[in-house]
């Protein structure tokens, strides 16, 4: 499912000037916690800054504030050959907090796959000599260094071999299959629809049911644990269960506990 970009366009852009983008570049906004927010601060021509896009933990949904034509001014001598995006995050943030916020981390890795597919960029993370020596990848605004303005975010935190591991498996329309005998496949209370999970926590939504993220977390993304099953309520809402007694809860599904033992 394509990420639902809600234009808020912003003033503060200019030409690429025949630059050829190669560069997919991560930001933390440092403030906005919403991408309304940010992109009300991006529609101020005082400012004198802005993003391609925003994203905050909307389902599936980001901002967009820039066409993908235009560069933006995000990272100072990087602008002409970068797409860049701001998560409405801090690079403060640690790792925990990071995967506090999956829909987030979701949302970030479906707009790398679909900004490297748009390009025909590389789905690699780029090291800071190899981003600020012409190379083409993803990067994180600290990787360009004085180049992109001096920068530290998204910090030391941010799990970006986990994002860039989801963003390259978004590039598939159908879950891999799954081990039998695991219940990986939830309907919908109209039978209309239904919900098919990955080992990793990885959801597919089809016919009415709604996508409310995936459950990103390092135990699964690191295998230490995986999903071994999935329970829909009505068509806007489900929980996960992993093989460690985890329960997670999505949309209006409810978190009520797990088990005190497993």
């Amino acid at each position: 499912m394509s990420l639902r970009r809600v234009a808020i366009p912003s003033p503060n852009y200019s030409s690429r000037g025949g630059a050829r983008v190669r560069l997919i570049v991560l930001h933390t906004a440092q403030g906005a916690t919403t991408y309304q927010s940010l992109g009300s601060f991006f529609s101020n021509p005082a400012s004198g800054v802005s993003s391609h896009t925003g994203i905050d933990d909307t389902p599936n949904e980001i901002g967009e504030y820039v066409r993908r034509d235009g560069k933006a001014w995000t990272a100072a001598n990087a602008n002409p050959y970068s797409i860049q995006t701001e998560l409405c995050a801090f690079a403060e943030w640690s790792t925990s907090e990071w995967y506090r916020h999956p829909t987030m981390l979701e949302n970030c890795a479906k707009w790398i796959a679909e900004e490297a597919a748009f390009f025909g960029i590389p789905i690699r993370k780029l090291s800071a000599g190899e981003a600020q020596g012409g190379a083409s990848g993803v990067c994180q605004h600290a990787d360009l260094g004085a180049m992109g303005g001096g920068h530290w975010d998204c910090g030391p935190g941010f799990p970006i071999d986990d994002v860039l591991a989801r963003a390259s498996g978004a590039a598939s329309p159908a879950p891999p299959p799954q081990e039998e005998g695991h219940n990986m496949i939830a309907a919908t209370k109209s039978g209309n629809g239904y919900w098919c999970c990955t080992h990793d926590g990885a959801i597919y939504a089809y016919g009415d049911a709604q996508d409310h993220g995936g459950a990103f977390h390092p135990d699964l993304t690191q295998g230490n644990t995986v999903i071994v099953g999935i329970a829909g309520k009505n068509n806007d809402g489900y929980w996960m269960y992993a093989s460690d007694g985890s329960i997670f809860a999505f949309g209006s599904a409810a978190f009520m506990g797990r088990p005190d033992r497993y």
